[in-house]
């Protein structure tokens, strides 16, 4: 296992690019879902992304693992990142309200601080990341409003638990990501495609045999949730991971409500609000504040030096 960096500035744009990518996502996936079904959704926009991926997998020279340990690993790995939340968040979403599922996936950093803390050594709880990991969920909390809050708990529950369970899901497979000796885009291409495999025996097990005659709306979807989301996202995501560490990728997917908030606003034409800059402000002061060192730790290293 490679040890971590501390996150410099490009290290964060690049978090919040691929935040807004995903953020994009939930738009594209309105207009498809109706024509296409969750599971086809699902399969079709993963199957996109192992394309999009494989040519530069077979440019560099596909890997496989070696070792069935390994094998077990990217399995799970696949299984834990793309195959389970994106059907049981996708599921949870047709019977609650966005801002409760925003709310729910918003308590991954959390645990993501926990499982790095315990099953890494040197992704360690400090108190700047914990300060980091309060100020995003703050962020988070000021865009969907203590509506939400009060929505948890109350209906739905089955729904609510399989959201939470989703975010549970990415916090897992973020961890065992770093346990993988694979190379970030060598490894994204083989998860989507034995993702592609799994979803697409689900998808006709479930929803039987694919969408024909799709709208050009809904096609066009579909191509942009496979190119970018999907192929290059995930590619953003096993590189962070493997650099900065997962829990300090977590917090910056703090950014996705947000910037689905501003694209409503720049593409919808809703009203601007106050909040949202707020919301802002405290996911990124959240993101600054985690990659400060303490200044015990910083004492402690110069006095090794």
């Amino acid at each position: 296992m490679n040890a971590i960096q501390r996150a410099t500035v490009p290290d964060l744009l690049i978090v919040a690019l691929a935040a807004a990518i995903w953020a994009s996502a939930f738009i594209a996936i309105k207009v498809a879902v109706p024509e296409t079904g969750a599971f086809w959704l699902a399969a079709i926009r993963v199957s996109i992304g192992f394309l999009v991926l494989l040519p530069y997998a077979l440019w560099k020279g596909f890997l496989l693992p070696k070792t069935p340990h390994m094998w077990a690993l990217v399995t799970g790995m696949c299984t834990l990142n793309i195959v389970f939340p994106f059907i049981l968040i996708s599921w949870a979403e047709l019977a609650i309200d966005a801002g409760i599922a925003s709310l729910l996936i918003g308590t991954g950093p959390f645990m993501a601080l926990i499982g790095s803390h315990l099953f890494t050594t040197d992704d360690k709880l400090t108190s700047t990341k914990f300060i980091g990991v309060v100020l995003g969920f703050a962020g988070v909390l000021a865009i969907v409003g203590f509506d939400a809050v009060a929505g948890l708990g109350r209906e739905n529950l089955l729904a609510q638990a399989a959201c939470f369970l989703g975010s549970l899901c990415y916090v897992t497979a973020g961890l065992l990501i770093r346990k993988i000796s694979l190379p970030p885009g060598r490894l994204a291409c083989l998860s989507l495609g034995l993702s592609s495999i799994i979803l697409l025996i689900l998808a006709g097990s479930f929803e039987g045999t694919p969408p024909i005659n799709l709208s050009y709306e809904a096609m066009g979807a579909l191509i942009y949730l496979g190119l970018l989301p999907t192929g290059f996202g995930y590619l953003l995501r096993f590189y962070l991971i493997r650099k900065i560490g997962y829990s300090t990728f977590a917090m910056g997917l703090n950014l996705i409500p947000v910037f689905g908030v501003f694209m409503g606003i720049m593409l919808l034409g809703e009203p601007p609000r106050l909040h949202v800059l707020l919301a802002l402000a405290l996911v990124v002061a959240g993101l600054y504040v985690a990659r400060m060192e303490p200044r015990e730790s910083t004492v402690k290293r110069a006095s090794h030096e």
